[in-house]
């Protein structure tokens, strides 16, 4: 048989086959001696590989395999050990198989694939893949090593050719030989000798090599090779990536691992950037559960992505060095490439974020545990977007979260956002749809502080991005605009803005989206429509015009909403008209669309057809007509119109306004009204010849005779002239006065002295004798006459000259006269609702129907309110006393008429703020105004205005109320809430038109300015007080107090300390930009107290500005007032950078305010809820400021309660006058809360804590607990139901810190301090048992309020009864514990009778065995914890037997 085969091969290696695939040689041929000479020394090697079945060529083709590669293998290996020359006959084959290779052809032949010899008739003897030869020898284990030193001894010659012409890489082909050999003989050996190979071979050599080691050694050589690559990284960084992606290959120890991932990290900062990927792969493909997170941290302080991209500018110059040709394609290239490894690196990250679960929780831990804005880093950003894009282990919540976390607290700011977006914006776009959807969570967030970072994601990712994502981010803020979210809306409309006003072109191709929010304005406010069609016209319109194919649209919609009966779609018709307008007529500079850069001819047309339109189309409803004017007016305010375009509204609403509503007045008034008639108000009375009036009076009567004809006659012959317009038509023509002459206004200057038509005001006394017609003329005469008053204040207020100055004084004292004749015009006309005075409100239509005022309130949740709550730092009750003085200072108003003080009481016109004219932030220059000068007033005026030219306090009072509510509506940040389904808004914006205009920035500016006037009114009002007590030897109410003046400036002095507080209050100051402007505003209030001297630090001015405040301390009139400067000093303290330096003055000044017997002016003791609120956010403060908050508690529980339960009925306590029975709910509350709060705060028991740390935190415990037991027993005394819901809400509180803090102090310190525990359970036992009995009473009051409180309570009892007992277990003491049944009883401990039977099923109290019954002790099983247990037997044989046990 073997010889048969043996036949065979022979003849098949005699054969002539040529092969199919055959490969030109580098030799061309080779000599005939040369191959005879070979012959005799291959004889023994060539002759086995023939036999064995294996036809060499010499032809350059590869050589032909006749059997399978297995068979050649045992074949060869036959041969070799049947020799009878066994084994030298192993070295005669290797030396002709070295002979044979000598030829580099051979060798390389001797490396390809072999192919298998086909016969005619057999096409399936052979497989189609057959091994090289060497290959072959390989796998013959006797063979191997010699094979493999021939091999790797061969490979030297070949190092520095490279890749020669047939494209193979000879020392790429050996080592493949080597690769994944079924069974490697001296694995060691082929280690040692691939190191040293790798040692001396050039570089891509070494890559060869070094990346094939794991698929050359076996796994017992791996850990051996890793310390060695491990050296070798360290010494060459050119061999980084095959190094690690070889490491990563391997098999190793987690110690090793460890190492070498150290010894990577070390060397990150050196690693060429194209290299960065495969280093962090490596690290994070290597990291186990319990160092991902230490791991992941260091690689982010070391990860420094900000060098890896040239900044653009860089690029730029870079490109202009390089030479003009190639210059910008090699930046570009360099700046892509730099991003491409970004992206790369990124990516590795990402999938180990989406496959091992513990790295994305490490990345999210090291980015949240960053604590400094500048040590954030632009790969933060990255990983959050990232993070949130994966979604791996819920990770896209964790990233919005530490996002907002993060932007909310200042630590990730605009800035890096930018350069995030500028450096990175290719990497970026793979994340878009993340940074989209985070975007739009920031800007739906409620919080204010995270909405603009939303927006800025929004912005850059329009300037960065493609026109898809454009797009994207256009659809996105449309769908936030028509959400109809108040907060929402307003962020998106002023984004899309911006975005219109930056890049004009990009937005136009998009204004068809934006266009379709004019589908969803029945949702938006005014304010919000005017922005839209601000943008809306702004890209029609435009000096450009990119988006005019949307005019057509707009004037369709405009057309469409003007001729609508709805009086809200006709408001939305005269808003967008007048924004259409200003963009239309807008001042185009030169050169734009024609040489003067004035109108078109066309333009100018169309703009005065549009103005037509919507004058023609208001003119029906005098509430439209009153708001165009008013829109109009505004857009004068604030744009810049053409000339031509300004000078045509001017002419026409001078004319129009005399003609309207100007008379000249005759010796007499002709007509008949409802009331006489008289020619009231005029400053001007040496003019009185010839002047002219208001003609409020006639109008008002024939506007009340139409409406009765108007049932009748449906057809208008004339147009109607409303006094709703006169406020509104004077405005505009004011405002357009001021553009065409500079702010001159000398041409409509005889408006401010002039009088008007009205009826004598006497008509206010007798008002219950007037018809109900009378009655509501008289109001309506009232409310038009203020506020035609408040717009002339407006108008004039900036007016330099002296006489114009006291004329506006003098308006303010008519405004304050005439709201006190309304107050009582009001309470004498129940149901009435007045006119209209803000026009672009939610509802100008709307709100007047629900609109009732009852009598005798000074409080009122209608459309508006006077003011609302005071900010962040001021309770919801501290400003509301002005309400009540406001009320009382109408009851005391006429002096003539003492007796009807008590008849007729006034009505708070606090509900009725809509109802009056916006006044503008300017008028409060007024404030300036001290007195002005007496010899003007000699020499000029008549003596009978000699008494009004100061600013007096009713004023006053007047100037700040509107100050305030201007301040708190813009500078306290509210945060937006959403809008109640199926339920009317209150709109808080009514009245705050003009405001809105205005940035937040501007009004605190303004308010910096005024704090001068302001500090000088302070200090009146305290030298007015102090004199007031000087002269009553030290009282308030002595006989020389003047009640209604004490009140007007006791209010006026609360007002202030208000409005100084919410300035101060301001988020904007923490702003790094705004710092200037606080230094500013500090260095107001410190100049006060010391002028000169270097430049302060804000330290410094914080300090001279709170000693300035603190001098005010003796002067308060009120609990209220004294709470505005104990806030206002909290505010102005946290301004600096060591608030803490603060809180001893800060408790002392409240303490001090708390023992002060607070009266009013005749002479009783402050009391009432308003009292009340003030004194609990009094207490409040100085229980946040004091030292030691447990000391506090116990001082004025243990001794101010004591003393007052001491005292008769209506006395208070002798330390503490503030504590009286009407005050112990507000007091009991603010020491239960503090209590718990304080027990909140100390720090958990450890189990490595010292002896000291334990016996500190103890006593501490000891002390609070000791303050709580005296509180939970008051309820014995005070048994009211108010106190005893607080003692049940905080009792559970307290009782659940006790357990999460106390309890693992006590495991631990049982031991060492075991009297000081037993003391402390005692303590609290005896409060828990107080609690039980409150659950008792209040079950079997079935008191709902306070049932509620009763089960989470009894689950807290419960969890404290068995976690004794494990505290007990711990320590190997459970003997001296027992527990047994409660009975219920009531607050007075008398047993609860009808639950007797019901006894087994109450079991949720407790009995600890450390104070019950003594029992026998067990022996313990452990020695050492044996003295502990007889010590508890002791102390339980001097126990009595408690009678609670059943």
């Amino acid at each position: 048989m073997m010889r048969k085969k043996r036949r065979s091969s022979v003849g098949n290696v005699a054969g002539t086959t040529t092969a199919t695939k055959a490969k030109k040689s580098r030799s061309a041929g080779l000599q005939p001696k040369e191959a005879a000479s070979e012959e005799t020394s291959e004889n023994v090697f060539v002759t086995f590989v023939k036999q064995a079945g294996v036809n060499l060529k010499h032809d350059g083709t590869s050589h032909e395999i006749a059997v399978d590669q297995v068979v050649f293998q045992k074949r060869i290996q036959q041969q070799l050990q049947k020799s009878p020359r066994y084994p030298g006959i192993l070295k005669e084959f290797i030396t002709g198989l070295e002979a044979y290779i000598e030829n580099p052809d051979r060798f390389r032949n001797c490396l390809l694939p072999c192919i298998p010899q086909q016969s005619e008739g057999d096409m399936s003897s052979v497989s189609s893949f057959q091994e090289s030869l060497l290959r072959m020898f390989l796998g013959i284990e006797m063979l191997q090593t010699l094979i493999i030193n021939t091999l790797l001894e061969k490979l030297p010659e070949f190092m520095l050719d490279g890749t020669v012409d047939g494209g193979l890489n000879i020392p790429r082909m050996i080592i493949n030989q080597l690769k994944w050999l079924d069974r490697v003989v001296d694995t060691k050996e082929l280690a040692v000798k691939l190191m040293e190979l790798v040692s001396v071979a050039p570089v891509e050599v070494q890559r060869d090599i070094i990346t094939s080691l794991p698929e050359i050694l076996e796994d017992s050589q791996h850990n051996d090779i890793a310390k060695e690559l491990n050296s070798l990284l360290q010494e060459n960084t050119q061999l980084t990536v095959p190094i690690l992606d070889a490491l990563s290959s391997l098999n190793l120890s987690s110690s090793l691992l460890t190492e070498v991932r150290e010894a990577v990290m070390a060397t990150l900062a050196a690693v060429q950037l194209e290299d960065l990927p495969v280093v962090v792969k490596f690290i994070l493909h290597s990291v186990s559960a319990s160092d991902a997170s230490e791991v992941v941290s260091n690689l982010r302080k070391k990860l420094e992505l900000e060098q890896c991209v040239l900044p653009p500018a860089l690029q730029a110059s870079q490109s202009r060095m390089k030479s003009k040709s190639a210059a910008a394609s090699a930046s570009t290239a360099a700046s892509g490439s730099s991003q491409d490894s970004v992206a790369l690196i990124l990516d590795c990250i990402k999938s180990a974020v989406r496959f091992q679960k513990t790295i994305s929780e490490a990345w999210l831990k090291a980015i949240e545990s960053v604590d400094e804005v500048e040590n954030h880093k632009v790969l933060d950003l990255l990983l959050l977007f990232i993070l949130h894009c994966t979604n791996a282990n819920q990770s896209r919540r964790g990233a919005e979260r530490v996002l907002k976390l993060k932007v909310r607290s200042g630590l990730i700011p605009e800035a890096l956002l930018q350069k995030t977006f500028r450096g990175y914006s290719q990497v970026m776009r793979g994340y878009f749809p993340s940074i989209l959807a985070l975007a739009q969570s920031l800007l739906r967030s409620p919080d204010p502080c995270v909405v603009p970072f939303g927006g800025h994601m929004y912005r850059h990712s329009f300037s960065v991005f493609d026109s898809y994502c454009q797009q994207e981010v256009v659809g996105s803020l449309v769908t936030h605009v028509c959400s109809g979210v108040g907060g929402e809306v307003d962020v998106a409309l002023e984004l899309l803005c911006s975005l219109v006003m930056e890049k004009p072109s990009e937005m136009a191709l998009y204004a068809v989206f934006v266009k379709g929010i004019l589908d969803y304005m029945d949702n938006l406010t005014p304010q919000q429509i005017r922005r839209l069609f601000h943008l809306l016209s702004t890209l029609a319109f435009g000096q450009r015009q990119q988006g005019s194919h949307i005019q057509d649209d707009m004037h369709i919609v405009i057309r469409k909403q003007l001729s609508s009966t709805v009086p809200k779609y006709k408001r939305i018709g005269i808003i967008g008209a007048v924004m259409v307008v200003g963009s239309m007529g807008a001042l185009r500079p030169k050169g734009k669309e024609s040489q003067s850069g004035s109108l078109s001819q066309e333009t100018l047309r169309q703009v005065t057809a549009l103005l037509e339109l919507v004058k023609s189309s208001s003119e029906s409803s005098p509430e439209a007509a009153a708001l165009y004017y008013d829109e109009l007016a505004s857009l004068i305010w604030s744009a810049t119109l053409d000339p031509q375009v300004q000078e045509m509204i001017g002419t026409s609403v001078l004319d129009d306004f005399q003609e309207d509503f100007v008379v000249d007045i005759g010796p007499d008034i002709t007509g008949s009204f409802p009331l006489p008639a008289h020619v009231m108000y005029n400053l001007d009375e040496e003019e009185s010849q010839g002047s002219i009036a208001i003609n409020l009076l006639p109008l008002l009567a024939k506007e009340a005779q139409n409406k009765g004809e108007q049932q009748s006659q449906t057809g208008k012959q004339q147009r109607r002239v409303s006094t709703l317009c006169l406020s509104p038509f004077f405005r505009l023509l004011r405002l357009c006065e001021e553009k065409r002459h500079q702010g001159d206004l000398e041409e409509i200057d005889a408006l401010l002295g002039c009088p008007l038509i009205l009826t004598n005001m006497d008509a206010v006394d007798k008002v219950e004798s007037l018809s109900k017609a009378e009655r509501e003329l008289l109001c309506t005469l009232l409310f038009h006459t203020i506020n035609w008053f408040r717009e002339v204040v407006n108008a004039f207020c900036k007016q330099e000259e002296t006489e114009m100055k006291m004329k506006v004084m003098t308006r303010l004292q008519n405004i304050t006269f005439l709201q006190k004749l309304l107050e009582r015009a009001l309470a004498g006309t129940p149901g009435y609702v007045p006119p209209v005075a803000n026009f672009d409100g939610e509802t100008t239509d709307g709100m007047t129907p629900g609109f009732s005022v009852p009598v005798n309130k000074a409080k009122k949740d209608g459309t508006g309110k006077k003011r609302k709550a005071p900010g962040k730092n001021a309770p919801d009750g501290v400003s509301q006393p002005e309400e009540a003085t406001e009320a009382e200072e109408t009851q005391q108003e006429q002096p003539e008429k003492e007796k009807e003080k008590e008849s007729r009481p006034g009505v708070s016109l606090t509900a009725y703020r809509p109802f009056f004219r916006e006044l503008d932030m300017e008028v409060l220059s007024v404030l300036h105004c001290g007195s002005l000068s007496r010899s003007l007033l000699d020499s000029e005026l008549h003596t009978k205005v000699r008494e009004e030219v100061l600013l007096g306090p009713t004023e006053l009072v007047f100037l700040l109320e509107d100050m305030l509510n201007k301040l708190e509506f813009s500078l306290t940040a509210g945060p937006a809430k959403r809008a109640p389904f199926l339920k009317a808004r209150a709109d808080k914006s009514v009245g705050f038109s003009h405001l809105q205009q205005r940035s937040t920035k501007d009004i605190a500016c303004y308010c910096i300015q005024l704090l001068p006037a302001l500090c000088t009114h302070l200090e009146n009002c305290h030298n007015h007080f102090q004199t007031l007590l000087s002269e009553n030897n030290g009282v308030v109410d002595g006989p020389s107090t003047d009640v209604e003046e004490y009140l007007v400036m006791s209010s006026g002095y609360q007002l202030l300390l208000q409005v100084i507080n919410t300035t101060f209050s301001w988020s904007g100051f923490s702003h790094p930009g705004q710092r200037s402007l606080l230094k500013k505003a500090l260095g107001v209030l410190a100049g006060r107290l010391k002028e000169g001297g270097p430049e302060p630090t804000l330290e410094q001015l914080v300090k001279h500005s709170f000693e300035y405040l603190l001098n005010f301390r003796s002067t308060m009139p009120s609990l209220s007032t004294a709470l505005c400067l104990s806030q206002l000093l909290s505010t102005v303290s946290e301004k600096g950078g060591n608030p803490g330096a603060y809180r001893e003055q800060t408790a002392s000044l409240a303490r001090r305010f708390l023992s002060q017997s607070w009266v009013t002016a005749s002479g009783e003791r402050e009391r009432g809820s308003k009292f009340n609120e003030a004194l609990h956010t009094l207490l409040s403060i100085y229980m946040e400021h004091v030292n030691d908050v447990l000391k506090s508690v116990e001082e004025i529980a243990g001794d101010g309660i004591t003393e007052l339960i001491n005292a008769s009925k209506d006395e208070s306590s002798a330390s503490w006058p503030t504590l009286n029975r009407q005050t112990f709910l507000v007091y009991y509350k603010v020491l239960m809360a503090e209590l718990e709060k304080a027990a909140r705060r100390i720090p958990a028991g450890k189990m490595n804590d010292s002896s000291e740390a334990q016996s500190e935190k103890l006593l501490t415990w000891n002390l609070a607990v000791r303050d709580f037991h005296i509180l939970v027993n008051l309820v014995k005394v005070f048994d009211s139901r108010p106190v005893l819901n607080v003692s049940l809400k905080y009792g559970r509180l307290f009782l659940e810190s006790f357990l999460k803090l106390g309890m693992p102090l006590l495991d631990y310190s049982f031991k060492r301090h075991k009297e000081d525990v037993q003391s402390l359970l005692k303590t609290f036992q005896l409060s828990t048992r107080q609690l039980h009995h409150m659950c008792g009473h209040s079950k079997m009051h079935q008191d709902t309020s306070l049932t509620n409180h009763v089960p989470a309570v009894k689950k807290s009892l419960e969890l404290f009864v068995y976690r004794v007992k494990a505290m007990l277990t711990l320590n190997n003491c459970q003997e001296a514990f027992w527990m047994g049944n409660l009975k219920n009883r009531n607050l007075k401990g008398e047993e609860i009778l009808s639950q007797r039977s019901q006894g087994s099923d109450d079991d949720d109290e407790e009995e600890e065995g450390n104070q019950d019954l003594p029992r026998p002790q067990e022996p313990s099983d452990h020695e050492g914890q044996e003295s502990d247990a007889e010590e508890i037997t002791k102390i339980n044989g001097n126990e009595d037997c408690t009678d609670d046990s059943d």
